[in-house]
């Protein structure tokens, strides 16, 4: 069963702003539905339609059978909606927090405990109970501020870049909280995200969006699919030296501007033996110094990049 159908969704905003354009996406019941896209693709419109907060001008959105916008309401209690900015009242306790945010959702009290006790244990906040609320890292506020919203039971959790500024320590730990949330209590999770690795390794689908169109949705694999070709890969000691044979290069093999990523050339190749063969001859005939040179499979970063960048040629699919 699908929780979220979004058909031909449209929005205009009344100075003239097309964030929406026609877009079309299938999220279905009880997984990790990961969304990317550069600023200004019209993620947080998107975000801002399904959790009703905003009308759509044309197009429809379906969630459990019920229509976003003549249904609001019911929607809305099936819902949890996690912002970038916590919703933590630093002034109350842990426990405090979660019981007030089941107060909101109207949920009996002994229930609401065992759910709180629940979730405590799930998200391992029990060491934080006798600390000040305010005395938490970010990463801890974050976790609790997600534990917050888990107290109405929703059936589909909205996650707005959950890990933006985190440690790699805190973001992994966040990772392996999502992937309970959707496997002990089968919630449906609805991520943005910027950070490629995070999408590739949570993800049970995926969809790239591009000026309020879905560019392309399917699983981290067939998307690594879709390129269909081997990558070549030439790794710097620094950016700058990368930078400095670049141009140079492009007479050897056909680069574009997106190929140059901080430290390193990495580019599609049709002909993937002879295109390594022929850039490892030239940077040792110049004596250009590398640290690597090696034919790699695409990576989600390549999709995105071949997707997203400016001068793509690709369309809307």
């Amino acid at each position: 069963m699908a929780a979220i159908r979004v058909e031909n969704l449209t929005k205009k905003y009344k100075n003239g702003v097309q964030a929406l354009d026609g877009l079309t996406l299938t999220v279905k019941e009880g997984e990790i539905f990961s969304l990317l896209g550069q600023n200004g693709a019209g993620k947080s419109t998107l975000i801002n339609v399904l959790t009703t907060y905003l009308r759509p001008t044309s197009g429809s959105v379906i969630m459990f059978g019920k229509d976003a916008c003549r249904e609001a309401a019911a929607i809305r209690s099936r819902i949890a909606c996690v912002a970038q900015r916590t919703s933590i009242d630093t002034h109350l306790s842990l426990a405090e927090n979660m019981m007030f945010q089941s107060k909101l959702y109207k949920v009996p009290k002994a229930e609401a405990q065992k759910r709180m006790e629940a979730l405590i244990a799930c998200f391992g906040l029990e060491r934080y109970l006798t600390y000040p609320v305010s005395s938490y890292s970010g990463g801890v506020r974050r976790r609790l501020d997600i534990a917050l919203n888990m107290m109405s039971n929703p059936k589909v959790l909205f996650l707005d870049e959950p890990t933006v500024g985190m440690d790699i320590q805190s973001r992994m730990a966040m990772w392996d909280m999502m992937k309970k949330i959707r496997n002990d209590f089968g919630t449906t999770i609805f991520l943005t995200t910027h950070y490629l690795e995070e999408a590739d390794r949570l993800s049970d689908t995926i969809c790239i969006m591009k000026n309020g169109k879905e560019v392309i949705q399917g699983t981290p694999h067939a998307l690594r699919e879709y390129l269909r070709q081997d990558m070549l890969k030439i790794s710097f000691a620094s950016k700058e030296e990368a930078k400095s044979c670049f141009d140079a290069l492009k007479s050897v093999v056909a680069l574009k501007e997106t190929d140059l990523r901080h430290d390193k050339i990495i580019t599609g190749s049709k002909n993937g033996r002879a295109d390594l063969e022929k850039a490892n001859r030239w940077l040792l005939d110049h004596s250009i110094p590398f640290l690597g040179i090696e034919i790699m499979q695409p990576a989600l970063e390549d999709v995105f990049i071949r997707l997203t960048g400016e001068n793509g040629k690709e369309v809307c699919r």
